[in-house]
């Protein structure tokens, strides 16, 4: 039995299975994106949040912490300044994102990508929590629930005719596509005669 061994076990003993962790959180953080198997990258997943956490606060306790769990001082300090540019400041977690791949051939392993996500964090339309939604609604009158379910209503057949005039657009220009490609294989057989 496993009691107190939380974690998986990757195949390996308990030794190796640190030590991958640990160079495959280091070719994250240096590379910004790795290839590897979605066990794995679910595993590395804390570890790396917690790194980029250490390097929000910046101070040098939390820079020893990450010194020791990385065991590379220049890396440490390439995170520490890309953070303390602002790299993740609006972000309050999920520093890391996973994308799969399919099986690898070999044997049949589930692979991902998992990189680093950059992008800043883009700030919801409507701010109001879900109560506060609620209490709005039953103290709106009637006649305005009607107006705003026509107001929908007129919404929907909108987005319905745009999505059809798109979808015309889109047809056109495969027809057209083809067309051209129909009039190049003509010209190509008559150089070719």
């Amino acid at each position: 039995m496993r009691h107190y061994k939380k974690g998986r076990k990757l195949g390996t003993d308990t030794s190796h299975t640190k030590a991958m962790k640990k160079s495959l959180v280091c070719a994250l953080l240096a590379n910004d994106r790795i290839k590897t198997i979605d066990s794995r990258a679910k595993e590395i997943r804390p570890d790396v949040d917690k790194i980029i956490t250490w390097a929000k606060k910046g101070d040098l306790h939390s820079r020893r912490l990450a010194i020791a769990a990385l065991g590379d001082k220049e890396l440490v300090r390439e995170i520490f300044e890309k953070v303390a540019q602002g790299m993740f400041q609006d972000r309050q977690g999920g520093y890391t994102r996973i994308m799969k791949l399919g099986p690898r051939k070999g044997d049949d392993a589930p692979m991902v990508i998992m990189e680093l996500v950059t992008e800043p964090v883009k700030a919801k339309k409507d701010e109001t929590k879900p109560a506060a939604k609620k209490a709005a609604k039953k103290a709106a009158p009637k006649k305005v629930e009607k107006a705003d379910d026509e107001a929908k209503a007129e919404e929907t057949k909108v987005e319905a005719e745009e999505a059809a005039v798109e979808a015309a657009d889109q047809a056109e220009e495969a027809a057209a596509e083809n067309a051209e490609a129909v009039e190049a294989e003509a010209v190509e057989k008559e150089k070719a005669e």
